[in-house]
């Protein structure tokens, strides 16, 4: 992107489209979920391991400030993903083992 100036619409237009390639790559984050419950599953793990969910977060906010990033942005952003995913692998755990 360059250094001038836009005008708004334009900068919006380039919002959008940010906005649709971090959906599309949620939607991939969230296939591979289906992938890590089947493996959860096998292994009788359960849906949240706290030493990961912190291996992450650090990972993530160090990931943030070396792109010039608030890592405290990040971090609140990954948390809340990491929270929904726990939950939506926690339904599907117990989903499964009440099959």
């Amino acid at each position: 992107m360059s250094s001038e100036p836009k005008n708004l619409p334009e900068l919006r237009e380039i919002i959008d489209r940010i906005d649709r390639d971090l959906v599309a790559l949620i939607a991939e984050r969230v296939r591979c979920l289906d992938q890590v419950i089947a493996v959860k599953l096998r292994d009788g793990l359960p849906a949240a391991i706290p030493e990961r969910v912190e291996e992450v977060v650090a990972h993530v906010r160090a990931e943030a400030e070396a792109a010039g990033v608030p890592p405290d942005l990040a971090e609140m952003l990954w948390r809340s993903l990491i929270g929904w995913s726990i939950a939506y692998e926690d339904d599907h755990l117990k989903d499964s083992s009440q099959s």
